[in-house]
């Protein structure tokens, strides 16, 4: 009995233990966004633009929209906040889109790659070898016509396209070196989940496997997986050299956030602060472009020098042979983007077909 009742009494002392202790450890639990907080007091804003995003602000191309926040604070003296959500707080990307067009939150800065399940006119950037370089992408900018064609891909959904941030140049980060094709062949890669990827590795005849990438930890350290498309910035920030030693720089497309904002919504404001959330996105976005070069060079460099990671370029005559099936990525998608424009965009980049 004496047992039973020591027992019990020591059941009740842990429930009770647990109770104290977890809301101090809870508290102690370090805030991954700690260093964004806003230096001002947001409340007495006007105007609450809730703004989302999947990745770190510790890239630069995601940091984009802390210094968009700021700006717009001081410029409207204090009338615009721009609500930051980055680190998928607000939901997925499809998810967050949905909220965007129904006007449930009014931006996004949505991935190239997911923005194409809506809108596949802005799959165009996706397609290999046509924006591959940082200088196509700021070339494409530039051409003030067909840029806001790409723009224009989500207005039919009541949603505007503003401007766009990078975050580096697509390749291979793989746990065994990939030098040649007949090395990528054997290479399990995981790919984001988007029309343009999927046929993109079809044509090429690589296994590709769509996974989202909050399993792509788990399954690199299972070898469900042995290699992931994306940039070496990515892969080096969050930690996906610690499992992959090599990086293949095929260097086929830029990775790019696009800042997306409900139309209806920003039609609604005064004429004055349209105008300057508008110029703050292309004014910050400017900047970021040009930090997302320096960061992928740091990140490259650093991969190299503190993670041990070899880099790889494959020869002459791969890389001939996947910029010549690429050719067919852009045939089959081509009815999606329209054949006019998607020709037009071709030319315009040097791209031959």
């Amino acid at each position: 009995m004496r047992i039973k009742k020591s027992l019990v009494f020591l059941a009740i002392f842990m429930i009770v233990f647990t109770m104290a202790v977890a809301p101090a450890a809870f508290a102690k639990k370090k805030n991954p966004l700690a260093a964004w907080k806003p230096k001002f007091d947001p409340s007495g804003a006007k105007y609450v633009m809730k703004v989302s995003n999947v990745s770190h602000p510790v890239l630069v191309g995601v940091g984009v929209g802390y210094k968009i926040r700021d700006a717009l604070w001081k410029k409207t003296h204090g009338q615009v906040y721009f609500d930051y959500y980055p680190l998928s707080l607000l939901g997925g990307e499809v998810e967050v889109l949905n909220q965007l067009v129904t006007g449930a939150i009014q931006g996004m800065a949505c991935s190239s790659v997911a923005v194409t399940n809506m809108a596949p006119r802005m799959g165009i950037v996706n397609l290999p070898y046509l924006v591959d370089t940082a200088d196509k992408l700021d070339k494409f900018i530039a051409n003030k016509k067909l840029f806001q064609h790409f723009l224009d891909g989500m207005l039919q959904q009541g949603v505007y396209g503003i401007d766009v941030v990078g975050y580096g140049t697509y390749g291979w980060a793989t746990i065994p070196p990939v030098k040649t094709l007949k090395d990528a062949k054997k290479v399990k890669f995981r790919i984001a989940e988007a029309a343009v990827n999927r046929l993109s590795y079809k044509v090429w005849g690589l296994n590709a496997v769509v996974m989202p990438w909050p399993d792509v930890p788990v399954a690199l350290k299972q070898h469900v997986i042995t290699g992931l498309d994306h940039t070496a910035t990515v892969c080096y920030i969050t930690k996906k050299f610690e499992v992959c030693k090599n990086f293949t720089q095929i260097d086929y497309a830029q990775g790019l956030f696009i800042y997306l904002i409900n139309k209806k919504w920003l039609d609604s404001l005064p004429k004055n602060l349209q105008k300057i959330i508008v110029d703050t996105i292309h004014e910050e976005c400017a900047k970021g472009r040009i930090g997302v070069r320096k960061q992928e060079a740091a990140s490259i460099q650093a991969a190299k020098t503190k993670a041990g990671v070899k880099f790889w370029r494959l020869p002459a005559k791969d890389m001939a042979w996947l910029r010549k099936r690429a050719i067919l990525v852009h045939q089959k998608y081509a009815k999606e983007i329209g054949p006019a424009y998607l020709k037009a965009v071709q030319d315009y980049l040097g791209f031959k077909h």
